[in-house]
């Protein structure tokens, strides 16, 4: 590297280091890619609360910019300053829309720098009632015995949830119809309903229609069963090596100086231990995680290569 362009980068650094201590002066603002209300907007305020304090009491805001699945949110946050003002709470779609998006403007690895994840949330297999199968493994054998004839509500193409549906096919070896909705909610309410048969939901969006009798929970897509429905068995144990879980996770633009993306990652590990956050993130059926940047950042790439099969397997254009 030559002489100036060193000089350069130093006085990129010593700028950002500056902006970022500027504490009071600037908010640090959290872009988060979804609608307000939503899970992936709900932790990142929970986050925010807890991260002030954990900065030596800075503002921490959150800014929704929904659209394109998460993508705009992303492109801003790509293109920001690396001086640790602008930061992104993403989620499964950051590593599902590498394959989904045959284009992108930015490198969903490359372009920002992976702060921690802050939590997983695994989702839980239901059915109407009137499905004549009381778990994953007969299932497989209806399904297999009625090709087409089944259908699965999808909240939104492309979503963590629609390709645990279409990772359950391709390992189960079944076709299931994709019924597609705009949002989680009608979804859940034509599967109550009986319009719809089958669904991949989020456990906070039907642990209640479960407990009521509404919904019957074939499976969950963690590993182990949850503490939640201990008598519900993983998919895992009907298809060895099924899993589908959301996560949660906190990236800042590539490039930012070592010890601004330190402190913003500490300071999120250390919200995500705080008793309240713990209890937000119980509330909304999320298990928190808090790692380092190195495994969180080898965890995406991961993440990335994964879901890639599937969404080639699924055939899924971005809508």
């Amino acid at each position: 590297m030559k002489r100036r362009d060193i000089l350069i980068s130093s006085g990129a650094a010593v700028l950002a280091r500056g902006a970022f201590a500027q504490v009071g002066n600037t908010p640090v603002r959290i872009l988060v890619g979804a609608p307000a209300g939503g899970s992936t907007d709900t932790l990142a305020r929970s986050l925010a609360a807890s991260m002030g304090p954990a900065l030596g009491g800075r503002t921490v805001i959150v800014e929704n910019r929904p659209g394109a699945g998460g993508n705009i949110a992303a492109d801003a946050v790509a293109k920001a300053p690396p001086d640790g003002n602008t930061l992104l709470m993403s989620f499964t779609s950051h590593a599902i829309n590498a394959t989904l998006y045959p284009t992108l403007p930015f490198d969903p690895v490359k372009d920002f720098t992976a702060l921690t994840c802050v939590a997983t949330s695994p989702s839980v297999l239901v059915a109407n009632p009137a499905v004549p199968v009381k778990d994953v493994r007969e299932l497989i054998t209806l399904a297999k015995s009625k090709p087409g004839q089944l259908n699965f509500a999808i909240g939104g193409i492309g979503s963590s949830l629609h390709m645990a549906g279409e990772a359950f096919k391709m390992q189960a070896g079944v076709y299931i119809v994709n019924i597609p909705y705009r949002g989680t909610a009608p979804a859940v309410q034509d599967v109550l309903g009986g319009q719809v048969q089958l669904m991949f939901a989020a456990v906070g969006n039907v642990q209640q229609h479960i407990k009521a009798g509404k919904l019957k929970a074939l499976g969950v897509t963690s590993a182990k069963r949850l503490p939640a429905f201990p008598d519900v068995p993983a998919i895992a144990e009907t298809l060895p090596g099924y899993e589908s879980s959301a996560w949660f996770g906190l990236f800042g633009p590539a490039n930012m100086p070592p010890e601004v993306s330190k402190r913003l990652s500490d300071a999120a590990r250390q919200a995500i231990k705080d008793p309240e956050m713990r209890k937000r993130l119980d509330s909304e059926g999320a298990i928190p995680v808090g790692d380092a940047p190195e495994p969180f950042s080898a965890f995406v790439q991961g993440e990335i290569k994964r879901w890639a099969k599937v969404v080639k397997f699924s055939g899924a254009k971005p809508e």
